[in-house]
């Protein structure tokens, strides 16, 4: 039975709060990483007898923003690749996981859809057709959007953040296409995807032997180690 929902900003928080606590985590690491990021390269400018520069222009500067969108996008590429591959995959007492013998994309009766569609299911879920394929897989397509954006952006900005490295160094710019190719375009995207895939992976593990009380990214306390959740 679904939740009543009651207006008002206490119920507004009851009901959002794990959105909400995120959205200020996140402002609060941006703060804290457009602080440090300053002091960092005002100190390599310094060192380099270079002006130093203002919070407002850090912030519009490509060392900036290459900073921030390659840790965005290797985040959008793990829950990516997550929602995909654990359709088809699965880890036996995993909380994480559905359990083995359940791969697969499910029935419609099991998906809510078409006739097997609740009266508050959304509308396209209701619908045939393009509709209801599209809203089949409208989570991964929208993660994997931004994923692509927030890498094509990285891409952008890493190319202006060497090519001023460069010519602080004396040296000629490149072509975008150089940078592509070059190491500090894969160093930074590998350093990212492989601490992701550390995280995700470790993940997948530890809830199968470890737990925490209450959270619905853990099994019950109690729950054997070779269960998984959805086991009945």
């Amino acid at each position: 039975m679904r939740d009543s929902y009651r207006p008002g900003a206490r119920a507004a928080w009851r009901h959002n709060s794990l959105t909400i606590v995120f959205g200020l985590l996140l402002a609060l690491f941006v703060v804290g990483q457009a602080v440090s990021g300053l002091a960092e390269y005002n100190e390599t400018a310094r060192t380099d007898g270079l002006q130093q520069i203002s919070m407002l222009r850090y912030l519009s500067s490509s060392s900036f923003a290459v900073d921030l969108l390659e840790n965005w996008q290797s985040e959008y590429l793990q829950f990516t690749l997550y929602i995909l591959l654990t359709v088809w995959l699965v880890q036996r007492g995993s909380s994480e996981s559905k359990k083995p013998g359940d791969e697969g994309r499910g029935s419609e009766e099991e998906q809510l859809l078409g006739r097997f569609a609740r009266p508050d299911s959304p509308r396209w879920a209701q619908q045939g057709g393009w509709r209801r394929a599209v809203y089949s897989h409208s989570l991964v397509m929208v993660m994997g959007v931004i994923f692509v954006l927030c890498w094509s952006a990285q891409a952008v900005t890493g190319h202006v953040a060497e090519n001023e490295q460069r010519m602080r160094d004396l040296l000629d710019p490149i072509g975008l296409g150089d940078y592509l190719a070059g190491p500090d375009f894969w160093s930074r995207t590998f350093q990212n995807w492989q601490s992701e895939m550390l995280a995700i992976g470790s993940m997948a593990v530890f809830a199968i032997y470890l737990r925490e009380r209450g959270s619905p990214e853990s099994k019950p306390v109690g729950m054997p180690h070779d269960v998984t959740t959805s086991d009945d």
